[in-house]
Formats: structure tokens, sequence, C-alpha cells
């Protein structure tokens, strides 16, 4: 009798550690995959979860929150045939755990094949320049393409992020160089611009100029005032281009000579201009 109880408690300790051996806890966030004999037999959601052991095995846990999926640069073409380097970042989380494990071998590596595959496929319909001011169609672009190929493993891409369009070094200074001839060009455009509105504004200064004195010219053909105006006009005319040149110069002139050769210019035979200290005849 008592060898019959040590029998039958020494099967309910063995059936008790089996028992307590086959539970398992499952976290918060996470799924895993059951397989019996090797054959897929349930998913376990977060809890406390129950496995037999020997016959059961749990294949995978995997966790079912957001990722984030860093790819390693890597070559593309552009459209203007300039090699640039290129890397992206995949949000992504699994929606399918069945799917994620059994429809592709890595879905890490599938992912990111899927993205750099993409991701060159669209630098090569753009040009250099437009990479960098289409970056946000990129993106969506790849989103789109992404998470079409990406449903059927099981995972939902949530935004795919182009991280860095990089260009070789030389094509990084042969563009700078462009942008200051670019600015150099601008810049002798502009200036060509306001040069040619100058001289349009001098000459137009020049013609109202001459209308006025041709309309003196019809009310008083032999006013003095009009030589007189010609004359010290191309007097401050010539004063300012000399003040204008590049070499210095100093000018002694006496004011009384300078009137005198003034007086002299303006005298018409007509009407002579009398001096001081003269009597005014012939």
């Amino acid at each position: 009798m008592g060898s019959l109880l040590s029998y039958f408690f020494a099967l309910f300790l063995i059936g008790g550690g089996y028992y307590l051996g086959s539970i398992k806890v499952i976290n918060q966030g996470n799924q895993a995959i059951v397989e019996r004999f090797g054959k897929y037999k349930k998913t376990l959601q977060p809890g406390l979860r129950q496995v037999w052991l020997v016959t059961e095995r749990i294949a995978v846990e995997e966790t079912t929150r957001e990722q984030v999926l860093d790819t390693e640069p890597k070559q593309a073409i552009t459209k203007d045939n300039i090699s640039v380097e290129v890397d992206a970042v995949v949000f992504w989380r699994i929606n399918n755990l069945y799917k994620a494990y059994y429809d592709v071998e890595d879905v890490k590596e599938a992912i990111t094949n899927l993205v750099l595959t993409t991701l060159r496929s669209e630098i090569g319909r753009m040009d250099l320049d437009e990479t960098y001011s289409s970056r946000s169609e990129i993106n969506e672009n790849l989103s789109v393409y992404i998470k079409e190929a990406a449903d059927s493993w099981g995972v939902e891409v949530i935004r795919v992020e182009v991280q860095g369009i990089k260009p070789p070094r030389t094509v990084l200074e042969s563009l700078e160089q462009e942008r200051a001839a670019e600015s150099k060009k601008k810049a002798a455009i502009y200036e060509a611009e306001g040069e040619r509105e100058s001289a349009i504004a001098q000459a137009e200064g020049t013609v109202k100029s001459l209308e006025m004195i041709s309309k003196a010219l019809l009310e008083k053909p032999n006013s003095q005032d009009v030589l007189k105006y010609l004359i010290a006009t191309r007097y401050v005319e010539a004063n300012e281009k000399l003040g204008e040149s590049s070499n210095s110069k100093i000018v002694f002139m006496d004011p009384k000579a300078l009137t005198e050769a003034m007086t002299d210019l303006m005298e018409t035979p007509e009407l002579p201009i009398k001096r001081d200290g003269g009597n005014g005849s012939n």
C-alpha cells in the first residue's frame, strides 16, 4: 500500500512539474508562434499561455510594436548619370506574425532590399537637382510601393524617409563653382541693366534740355542768356569729368582771369559787353 501511494505521489510530482513547465509568459507587445511536431499550431497572445513540453515548442516570439529599420548607404545612378550615395529609414511593425515568419525567410532583410531597390528606381527617374527638391515626392512613392509589397508579408510599413542623397565630392565642388558663376552672371546682368537705365535717363534729360534751349532760341533768337547757359553747362560738365579722373589733380586758377575769359567767350559783334574801366566805345 505504501509503495502504491509513493508511486502515485511520484506521478503527481511529475505531472505537476510537466504542467508547470508548459506554462509560458508572453510579454505585452509580443506575439509567439507555437509549432506541434514541426507544424504550425497557434499564435500566442500576451499573458500566461500553455505550451506542452515535448510535443510543442515556441518557434518564434516577436514584437508587434513599431520598429525602426535604418538601411546602409548604397550607390544609385541619377537620370543625368551621376552616382550618388543614398540611404533611408523605415518605420514598420508586424501585423500578422504567421505571414512574417512563414511567407518570407528574413522579413527585415526583405524590407531593406525592397526599400533600396525602390529608392534606386526613384533616383534613376530624376536629375540630380530634382532629387533635392523632390524628396517629399520620393518619400511618398516609396511608402506606396513598399506598403503594397510588404502587406503580403504581414508587415505594415508606416512611413519611409530618405535620410541622405550624397553625390561625390568632385560633383559638389562643380556645383558650388556653377552656383558662384551663376551669381556673378546675375550680378553682371543687374549692373548692365542699371547702366542702361542710367544712360536712358541721361539721354532723356539731354533731350529735354535741348528742347528747352530750342524753345528759348525760337522765342529769343538773340538772347545772351541762352548762350550763357550753354557755356556754363559745358563748364560744369568739364569740371565733373576732371573730377572723375582716376589721377589726382590740383588746378590753380585766377578768378579774375577766368571771369574775363568767360566774358570774352560770351561777347558778340552785335552786342559787345562793357568791361569795368572801359568807355564802352568801339
